[in-house]
């Protein structure tokens, strides 16, 4: 039989995604039960709602719950200012923990978390969700088995609308403060993107340079365009365009140029991953299923690794590693200088 664990929700009004992790450990059969924090309990209807039976304890403080409760895994969502000191808790409670990103202003808040998860032979992992959806999977296969061949470049972009960012809840909401959520569009979504480029090509980004603005003239204190270029430690450069640009939805491509051929993907425009092989020109298409994908799938792999001691989501380097990077492009931009990203 499937060991099972019990995962804690440490939030409060501030978290995001809650319906889909809540959604997400309803249906994970590895998840025995969930225990809540929820210091505001503006989350536990919803929690409710959702879990069902599964919620077996609510409490109004991450403290108290720690002294009841011993959880395996801890699920972290709240703004970026308030995460590391949950991160911390859990994992002086010897959990391991998911936690929805940034999770901290700095890379100064975050790496003594990373060491202390390692120290601890503790996973703690950011929920990049896109990393488990199919055509990714497929597109990585592809490069690490050489059909690309050696990588000589990158290009990204991700666009969202502007549209959400005109709202007075959204001038209001911990996502436009930087000393609240560390940065704007590149720390809430351009972070996917990033992470993605590294986990796609196996190749860590080591320098990066870059600009940001505040096109939309919203009363926000965080960015809402940013353009970066960037050098791999294999070599090769890539860029990223980023920003909410869109009246509504969105916009994305990665494309990933080979010295054998090229990929590209274009997820909103229904044409999830074609590539091109040099040899014989031809494009081929991804034409399997690109479902399970987003927090589920992700989710369930955070779970997973907890209790059948399988590999997380992202290590503990790994999510180092994209926050080491998100933050030395704020730097970059701040500066007007090329930053180097320190290594492992």
């Amino acid at each position: 039989m499937e060991k099972q664990i019990t995962v804690a929700v440490l939030t409060n009004e501030t978290g995001a995604h809650l319906s889909a992790y809540f959604g997400a450990l309803k249906e994970i059969k590895a998840v025995n039960e969930v225990v809540l924090s929820d210091p505001g309990q503006t989350q536990v209807e919803a929690a409710r709602s959702q879990l069902g039976s599964k919620l077996t304890a609510v409490y109004d403080q991450p403290e108290t719950l720690f002294q009841q409760e011993k959880p395996d895994l801890v699920l972290v969502t709240m703004q970026a200012r308030q995460a590391p000191r949950a991160i911390d808790l859990a994992l002086d409670n010897g959990c391991h923990v998911f936690s929805e990103k940034p999770a901290c202003l700095s890379v100064q808040q975050f790496e003594p978390l990373v060491q202390k998860a390692e120290s601890k032979h503790l996973h703690l992992s950011l929920a990049l969700a896109n990393r488990t959806n199919p055509e990714i999977q497929f597109a990585r296969s592809l490069i690490q088995g050489g059909s690309l061949g050696k990588i000589f470049g990158v290009e990204m972009t991700l666009l969202a609308d502007q549209t959400r960012l005109k709202s007075t809840a959204y001038h209001k909401s911990w996502y436009a403060h930087k000393d609240q959520a560390g940065g704007g569009f590149l720390s809430w979504l351009g972070i996917h993107w990033l992470d993605l480029s590294m986990y796609l090509t196996e190749s860590s980004i080591t320098d990066v340079a870059g600009f940001t603005a505040l096109v939309g003239g919203q009363p926000i204190d965080v960015e809402d365009s940013a353009t970066l270029s960037f050098r791999y430690a294999a070599g090769f450069l890539g860029t990223l365009t980023a920003g909410y640009y869109m009246k509504q939805g969105y916009q994305s491509m990665i494309k990933i140029w080979g010295s054998k051929g090229w990929l590209e993907m274009l997820p909103f425009e229904e044409r999830p991953l074609e590539w091109t092989l040099n040899h014989n020109g031809k494009t081929l298409k991804f034409d399997k299923s690109t479902e399970p994908r987003g927090y589920t799938p992700a989710v369930e792999k955070a779970v997973l690794a907890v209790a059948n001691d399988q590999p997380p989501l992202l290590t503990s380097r790994e999510s180092l590693r994209i926050i080491r990077t998100i933050y030395a492009f704020y730097e970059a931009a701040r500066s007007g200088k090329t930053q180097t990203i320190s290594p492992d």
